[in-house]
């Protein structure tokens, strides 16, 4: 019996500006929503303040904008399907950083690459900006995937670089 391929499916990126439709923003603060309910949902994680996040879905994209970043969501046969944001960040180690966060695959489009072609995509942004080195925090107990992802893409522990409550946090950078 001879097994058929899956159908491929076609992914883009689209950035989120304040001027984006409204389709698009109101996708973006989903997409970013959905992270956040994930998030709650994991006993591994505690001290994450879910009305923060509901004041900066509120603001998607100008939280990242106005602090010299952005958002991009991915998406698979035009469907919205993944998100990410970043932005500036102080150090004293690194001079122009970056700081990656929320991203966030739906569960339905997991296995398209989506984590990694969002990742490279802030990557790819960070290095044309001339940014020395894009970090991020995530919690390797409860988001295992990514956890992974990061390691094999080049990112490495560094100390912490903010202030975060959240327990089991871990902190990665990756030099450019």
């Amino acid at each position: 019996m001879q097994q058929t391929a899956a159908p491929r499916r076609t992914v883009s990126l689209e950035e989120v500006a304040a001027d984006s439709s409204a389709g698009t923003l109101a996708e973006a603060r989903a997409l970013l929503l959905e992270y956040g309910q994930f998030i709650l949902a994991t006993d591994q994680v505690a001290g994450f303040c879910f009305g923060s996040l509901e004041q900066e879905a509120a603001r998607i994209p100008l939280n990242y904008t106005e602090r010299g970043g952005g958002c991009l969501i991915a998406r698979a046969d035009g469907v919205a399907a993944g998100f990410v944001c970043w932005r500036d960040i102080s150090s004293n180690a690194i001079p122009c950083p970056w700081e990656m966060k929320r991203l966030w695959v739906r569960p339905e489009a997991r296995g398209l690459g989506l984590g990694r072609t969002l990742t490279q995509a802030v990557l790819d942004r960070a290095a044309h900006a001339k940014r020395r080195a894009v970090y991020l925090d995530t919690v390797p107990a409860a988001m295992a995937d990514a956890h992974r992802l990061y390691l094999v893409m080049g990112f490495t522990p560094c100390p912490q670089y903010n202030d975060s409550p959240i327990a089991g946090i871990e902190y990665l950078e990756k030099l450019l």
